[in-house]
């Protein structure tokens, strides 16, 4: 028995493939990375660090860096829930004070995933990053679980620029943002409140609030939400009768005949590529009424006061999410720039690092948080 089929089997015997996590199905598959093996989460691999208790382990989707250091570390947001993040520091920082990223998303992801990806990388190039689990999903606290909200989403955001302007190696006058997918609009929504942050990228975007409220496209019609309204309001009652709110169909979980952009997503949350077992994505589930905070309160109102603090889009020429970023990028103040990446769907924007430019992130911020 090779090493990787001996942490399966242990994987497997511990889970009994079928968890259940604070009301959410927790599927208990091995992930083998790079022909490692992530480890199972059991007592002996946790740490307890600000009430919670977290993995200690490297259990992210990707390879570790040799280049950067690594260590957990958590911190409140206003509403007083803790947060769990990775912090990746360049090795020979010479204590000199750096500038900082703070990195969040995908939407209904976990910092294991794509944002650990985006921030180890960039500290590779200089920076302090800071990727985190969102308020109530991953290693972050927050009852009831997987449940999400525009404004303790963008909340989150400005926490974390809270905690890292705090760190001595950190000079809070050279702070920026990354947002990816669903988090791309949460971090535009912040740094246009937050005149701390002095440059956003906005990777993959969604608007959330978009999407939940008006469909794809803005396809909804005007009877379409009338209805869907009707429904989140009455599972409320549900919700309250049970003293427990109802979960969503798991997520990424196909039957055949989806779009391609769903195949894409199963092909990422659902494989060894960029399965997590604490992300909502890879086979777990948003509570049913989670869209009722997002149906009333468009995130990008106030997109032109980021200005005169530049705003970077990317994204990519074939992703169905293409026009989130048309859009905004439109609504947008100058300084701006829309990067359109060559052949590249939504979720090759995730972890394909020979498409996402790394490269014109690092100028970017090189540029605007000097």
């Amino acid at each position: 028995m090779n090493e990787a089929t001996r942490h399966i089997t242990t994987f497997k015997r511990r889970t009994a493939l079928k968890s259940v996590v604070h009301g959410s199905a927790l599927i208990g598959l091995a992930l083998v990375f790079g022909g490692q093996a992530a480890l199972a989460q059991t007592s002996s691999a946790m740490i307890e660090m600000g009430g919670l208790q977290l993995t200690q382990e490297w259990d992210k989707v990707f390879p570790k860096s040799g280049k950067v250091d690594h260590q957990k570390v958590t911190f409140k947001n206003r509403y007083g829930i803790t947060l769990a993040a990775d912090l990746y520091l360049p090795k020979n920082r010479d204590n000199q004070r750096l500038a900082a990223i703070v990195v969040g998303g995908p939407f209904g992801a976990v910092k294991e995933q794509s944002s650990g990806l985006y921030a180890q990388i960039m500290a590779e190039r200089g920076f302090v990053t800071l990727a985190f689990d969102g308020s109530y999903t991953g290693e972050s606290g927050g009852e009831p679980r997987n449940v999400a909200s525009p404004d303790i989403n963008t909340e989150d955001f400005m926490a974390a620029v809270d905690f890292i302007g705090l760190q001595s190696y950190v000079d809070r006058e050279r702070i920026g943002v990354i947002g990816i997918c669903g988090w791309g609009g949460m971090a535009l929504n912040a740094v246009a409140a937050d005149k701390r942050v002095k440059a956003v990228v906005a990777s993959t975007m969604y608007d959330m609030t978009r999407v939940m409220s008006k469909g794809y496209n803005d396809s909804m019609t005007a009877e379409q939400r009338a209805q869907a309204l009707e429904q989140l309001s009455r599972q409320r009652w549900d919700d309250a009768a049970a003293g427990t709110p109802a979960y969503q169909p798991d997520y990424n979980k196909l039957k055949g005949g989806e779009p391609q952009f769903l195949v894409d997503y199963a092909d990422y949350y659902m494989t060894p590529r960029g399965y997590h077992p604490r992300a909502v994505n890879s086979g777990n589930a948003w509570t049913v009424t989670t869209p009722l905070s997002f149906m009333n309160m468009p995130i990008l109102t106030y997109i032109k006061e980021i200005s005169p603090r530049p705003i970077l889009f990317i994204h990519g020429e074939n992703a169905h999410s293409r026009y989130f970023a048309e859009t905004a990028y439109a609504a947008a103040e100058q300084p701006k720039e829309l990067v359109i990446v060559k052949g590249a769907t939504h979720v090759d924007l995730y972890d394909q690092v020979d498409k996402i430019p790394f490269d014109k992130m690092t100028d970017f911020f090189g540029k605007y948080l000097k």
